[in-house]
């Protein structure tokens, strides 16, 4: 049994920021520096059969490094945060095990806040009336219906949840109809919590411009990879587009073009413009958080350091390494 005060001594390392940034490269030479494993904090790396859409990292790139919470589920099993904070947490305690330090990379915000916090997810007993109602009410009148009736109740998650994501907009409510608290309330008290790891946190940054080409760049590239082909086959494996795994960025323009809703053409502008909109919104977030350390990814310091020393620097000040 870890006691607190050992609990509160273990190191955590954690390196995020938008995508298309240039987190893995920089992850794996940080992982050979420090002794380090790593863990997955992107929630579509985790199934398998998705490795072109989700810029999955290959063998070869790991370079040895031993990577957990990828491929490790079907694209027909559904994941959420609850599912990723306890595996992570495994995997974490398993890298302890080994006298390794973790380090959780990724760049789904709220997936490294549910580990680094430990905030607490647990949910009243499931009231299935509940949920088949607003179901039906999405089914009948529409995802904007469903939305809005959020809206009225918590605005302030629906800052942070897409109205077609239907499901999140369900458990809000569903948290809501509960407690009479807005879910947004609580999470941001779990915010609060004081972290039981010795960590630093790293967001590593470009010039915009720059993550925005690289992101149009990668799109045009996963799709002479074969992105098409993928989904296709995923859509063979009787994958369909209101599956959790589907709902990711190019998995569900793809599926799109596919029915026949939108040229390919439309599929890839489609991708490049949200993908953008979304590491704009990754951004936002983790400028909103406490304790993160920004790292320009062309920058160097004062000694002419640069970002993988830098970041050593920081963890030696912080007594993670030696």
């Amino acid at each position: 049994m870890v006691s607190k005060k050992q609990e509160v001594e273990r190191p955590l390392v954690i390196l995020t920021g938008p995508t298309a940034v240039g987190k893995t490269a920089l992850s794996i030479a940080l992982a050979k520096a420090i002794n380090g494993e790593i863990v997955s904090a992107d929630s579509m790396q985790v199934y398998r059969h998705m490795d072109i859409g989700s810029a999955k990292i290959t063998a070869e790139e790991m370079a040895g490094v031993p990577h957990h919470l990828i491929d490790v589920l079907e694209p027909t099993e559904a994941f959420n945060v609850v599912i990723f904070q306890k595996l992570a947490k495994e995997a974490i305690e398993e890298i302890y095990d080994r006298g390794r330090i973790p380090i959780l990379v990724g760049g789904t915000g709220f997936y490294i806040q549910a580990v680094l916090y430990d905030i607490d997810f647990t949910e009243n007993d499931e009231d299935t009336a509940l949920r088949k109602e607003l179901e039906a009410l999405a089914e009948n009148e529409g995802a904007e219906a469903l939305y809005d009736r959020l809206k009225a109740v918590d605005p302030a998650s629906c800052e942070n949840i897409h109205a077609h994501n239907v499901k999140r907009v369900i458990r809000a409510l569903e948290f809501y109809e509960k407690t009479g608290q807005p879910i947004s309330a609580h999470n941001e008290a779990q915010r609060q919590n004081v972290s039981p790891y010795r960590f630093a946190y790293f967001v590593l940054n470009d010039k915009r411009e720059e993550i925005y080409s690289r992101i149009d760049r990668r799109v045009e590239q996963m799709v002479k990879a074969g992105l098409v082909e993928e989904v296709r086959r995923l859509k063979e494996m009787g994958c369909t587009k209101d599956m959790v795994s589907m709902q990711g960025l190019g998995y569900k323009e793809i599926l799109r073009y596919l029915a026949g809703e939108l040229t390919l053409e439309e599929a890839v502008t489609l991708i490049q413009r949200d993908t953008r909109h979304f590491a704009k919104r990754q951004l936002t977030w983790f400028r909103r958080e406490k304790e993160v350390i920004w790292v320009e990814k062309t920058g160097v310091d004062h000694n002419g350091q640069n970002p993988l020393g830098v970041m050593q620097e920081i963890l030696r000040e912080k007594s993670i390494i030696l």
